[in-house]
């Protein structure tokens, strides 16, 4: 149990910084309600539980090529760029406030959490934080102490994702649709600064 909370804490402390998926999720949350930017959370949650996955099952190593990344920095370019694309082109399209119901599909905001989570960092991250824990839990003999402790992580996720979205449902309230328009073409900038790095990054690797 002390394991399991230490590492919903350590979750917790991972999603607080503003990424991707957190603008992703702020976007659709005030667009589309709360379900919209959960389902978002969801969809980058789901790419970490991937890499956990193959982290558990030995894939580190592979995951860790320097072929493997640089691919990855071009997929996260991609996948960026479309998103911050769409969320210029409909800033205001699917704008439905407190009280309305959404015609977007929540398969939709899902799809849209598990492009913008396809990152480096992220592949970076559980390989250096899970991947050295992995080693020593396997040495120790301890499968499970690696999955409570992923679980913790992945739960300290949950924590943050519910509590952002229960603001933005509560702010969603409030606003009208050309401050939500404005957000939707924020959103679409900063995403195509974050593709631009990752394309840059992805060029000083091939030259």
């Amino acid at each position: 149990m002390s394991l399991f909370l230490t590492n919903v804490l350590l979750g917790f402390s991972i999603a607080l910084p503003v990424g991707t998926v957190t603008i992703e999720m702020t976007k659709q949350g005030l667009k589309n309600g709360f379900w919209h930017g959960w389902m978002v959370g969801v969809g980058g949650m789901t790419v970490d539980f991937l890499l956990m996955l193959a982290l558990f099952l030995g894939l580190a190593p592979i995951l860790a090529a320097p072929t493997i990344q640089t691919g990855m920095w071009l997929l996260g370019a991609i996948f960026l760029m479309y998103i911050a694309y769409d969320s210029i082109k409909n800033a205001d399209k699917q704008i439905t406030l407190g009280g309305e119901k959404t015609t977007k599909r929540l398969a939709s905001s899902y799809k849209n959490g598990l492009l913008v989570a396809v990152s480096p960092s992220n592949l970076v991250f559980w390989i250096s934080v899970f991947g050295t824990f992995l080693s020593s839990s396997f040495a120790e003999g301890s499968e499970l102490s690696f999955i409570v402790a992923g679980l913790g992580v992945l739960a300290g996720i949950q924590v943050h994702d519910v509590g952002l979205m229960s603001i933005v449902a509560g702010t969603r309230k409030v606003v009208n649709e050309t401050v939500v328009k404005w957000v939707s073409i924020g959103a679409g900038l900063v995403l195509s600064y974050f593709a631009i790095v990752f394309f840059v990054r992805f060029l000083s690797r091939i030259f």
